[in-house]
């Protein structure tokens, strides 16, 4: 699963959601970054890669569970202590977690405003098949 990272000030950025003066992403940076993920899909799909990939919304939509003294409690987001948030993910069915990690390198040529690419970073993580790949 390759995981991609943002944070509610990125998507903040892309709907042009700061305060002026701040940089915000143009219509024709979000259609490049737009087209390169169908590109990117599309060439997962070609190659029979592909399995399944979505975006998430922003993290202000986001409901945290967790138990509080023994009892469920739930927090809306954003969750100003957390720099960054899972913002969309792709998975993908390969040969070999070394070509996994040569499509998840193609992330970094995603475009985008140059402040917006150096935050922006994904992690590719195995997802287990069962129990057994859990033990040690």
């Amino acid at each position: 699963m390759l995981m991609l990272y943002a944070s509610q000030r990125a998507y903040d950025e892309m709907a042009g959601n700061v305060p002026e003066g701040e940089a915000v992403w143009s219509a024709e940076e979000l259609a490049e970054m737009h087209a390169f993920m169908e590109r990117f899909n599309r060439d997962l799909v070609e190659s029979g890669e592909f399995v399944d990939a979505q975006g998430l919304a922003a993290p202000i939509h986001t409901r945290r569970f967790h138990m509080k003294d023994g009892v469920p409690a739930v927090t809306d987001g954003p969750y100003p202590e957390t720099a960054e948030v899972l913002a969309g993910y792709t998975v993908i069915e390969c040969d070999s977690f070394d070509r996994a990690s040569q499509i998840a390198a193609r992330l970094a040529q995603c475009p985008g405003p140059q402040a917006a690419r150096e935050r922006a970073y994904a992690d590719l993580r195995p997802i287990v098949d069962g129990r057994a790949d859990l033990e040690p």
